[in-house]
């Protein structure tokens, strides 16, 4: 290969600068339009002073985040003998402190739900009972993160064990459990792809079949179906957070079921039970309890058509569940595709009491103007109140987008209209008795995003937490989380 001289170099890099120089003199600002492509060139002013990286400090938001938590405590049908001994969720606890970075912010009508969720958790653990939180969210939530953490903490401060709602056909990566599933089970969710024609989806805005959907009557009888076979098998992943990993009640959520559909549950290759469906088409629940973690369990089915499982739930005896609902591309507005019956229903049997809505990232680099912003967040605001009618005594906290860059002339700077759609998503959320918490300013504000991606916290793409990032995240949450507790409890003294 032949040497090219530093001196060469320097030359050509002369020349091309001296070519181009006169371009920017020439080129106007906005471009010039050729009617089928645009082309653009850097101004004057960019050109001779080229613009620079604009990182806001995180140092000290970074400093006094503590995430090592990681506490890690580590007859003609079989029917299950359901023997737990009702003592597997008991809390660690500890004090409480009132002292947070951020803080949870609510108007007068956001406090009854909050403080009336706060009496139940104090007691949840005394009186042996169970309750859920829901944690709805786009990417930024997939796989568990975020959740996983905020987990562990409330779990191991007020009792529970278990992940909680999983899915019945999971698709993202996660090391909270473990899944595999027969071929011919196809999932439908209200947020993107199949769609269900009964829009029966349930909590989890997601259910999954083993036969395609199928509409009885004079031409087209159940007799002219082939019976189908499908199972899920699911279990406890060794990388999940001890909390999460122990669990001793598998509860699995269905709906739909119209037609004769059997379901076999082994265990470590045995059959330990098995029953018909309810043919109702209502949504039921099967329970099957443990006197420990019971391992891999395999539900395998049998029917011409297929009901809708909608989730497996696995929990502890008693305490609280908080569950991962990811909504890969959501903006949060799903809620209204969601049969409204099967919703309650679960929310109902779930016993849910706090839903958490972390969205608002997906629309951030649509919006062209301040009015899209306003018009997203009424859209949203609609979908709160349809969380609310379904669980009317839940507490609501919408916890709003990261901060995220946009890629310009190789400068990372804050979407234009990020700051406005938090501001806006805040105003709807405590209109409508919610609470609201400002992860963009608990990130460090306009142009957070580049540091925490130069410290491994984000990734490349400048929108997404790393597995680190979403840890300090989600401290920062629970702390401003029990912080408002702590006021509470101190002022119930």
């Amino acid at each position: 290969m032949k040497e090219i001289k530093p001196h060469i170099v320097a030359i050509y890099v002369l020349g091309v600068l001296l070519l181009l120089t006169p371009v920017v003199y020439f080129i106007p600002q906005d471009g010039i339009d050729l009617g089928w492509t645009k082309v653009n060139f850097l101004s004057q002013e960019d050109y001779f002073n080229p613009k620079e990286q604009e990182n806001t400090d995180i140092t000290d938001i970074i400093s006094d985040v503590d995430t090592t938590m990681v506490a890690v405590d580590i007859d003609s049908l079989i029917q299950h003998q359901n023997n737990t001994t009702g003592t597997n969720g008991a809390p660690k606890g500890g004090e409480v402190s009132e002292d947070s970075s951020t803080e949870l912010q609510f108007a007068e009508n956001g406090k009854d739900n909050l403080f009336r969720f706060f009496r139940i958790l104090q007691g949840v653990s005394s009186k042996k009972e169970k309750v859920s939180i829901l944690h709805y969210g786009d990417s930024q939530i997939e796989g568990d993160r975020m959740t996983s953490y905020i987990r562990q903490k409330i779990q191991l401060q007020f009792g529970g064990k278990g992940p909680g709602l999983v899915p019945a056909t999971n698709v993202y990566n996660t090391f909270t459990f473990k899944q595999t599933f027969s071929e011919n089970f196809e999932r439908f969710t209200a947020f993107g792809g199949g769609k269900l024609s009964d829009s029966k989806y349930g909590a989890m805005a997601s259910a999954s079949r083993f036969t395609p959907e199928f509409t009885l009557d004079s031409l087209f009888t159940l007799d002219s179906l082939v019976e189908q076979v499908g199972w899920i098998e699911i279990g406890p992943s060794k990388f999940a957070y001890a909390r999460a990993r122990d669990y001793n009640i598998v509860k699995m959520h269905y709906n739909n079921c119209n037609t004769p559909t059997t379901v076999k549950v082994y265990q470590n290759g045995a059959i330990i039970h098995e029953e018909e469906m309810v043919q109702d088409g209502e949504q039921h629940t099967l329970k099957l309890s443990f006197p420990s973690s019971p391992g891999a369990l395999k539900y395998e089915f049998t029917g011409k058509i297929s009901p809708n499982i909608c989730a497996f739930s696995l929990e502890g005896d008693y305490g609280v569940q908080v569950s991962n609902i990811a909504m890969r591309g959501s903006s949060g507005t799903v809620f209204r595709r969601i049969n409204n019956a099967t919703l309650k229903s679960m929310y109902t049997e779930t016993n849910t009491k706090m839903v958490i809505m972390q969205f608002g990232g997906n629309s951030v680099p649509f919006f062209k103007d301040s009015s899209g912003v306003t018009n997203y967040a009424n859209w949203f605001k609609s979908q709160i109140n349809t969380v609310k009618r379904s669980s009317p005594n839940a507490a609501i906290i919408v916890i709003g987008p990261s901060d995220m860059s946009k890629l310009d002339e190789g400068i990372y700077d804050t979407y234009e209209y990020l700051p406005y759609c938090v501001a806006e998503m805040k105003r709807v959320t405590l209109e409508a008795g919610g609470g609201f918490w400002n992860l963009y300013a608990g990130m460090g504000g306009n142009n957070s995003m580049p540091s925490w991606v130069e410290k491994g916290l984000a990734g490349k793409d400048h929108i997404h937490f790393s597995n680190q990032g979403a840890k300090f995240a989600s401290e920062l949450f629970y702390e401003a989380f029990i912080a408002e507790y702590a006021k509470w409890k101190k002022s119930q003294e």
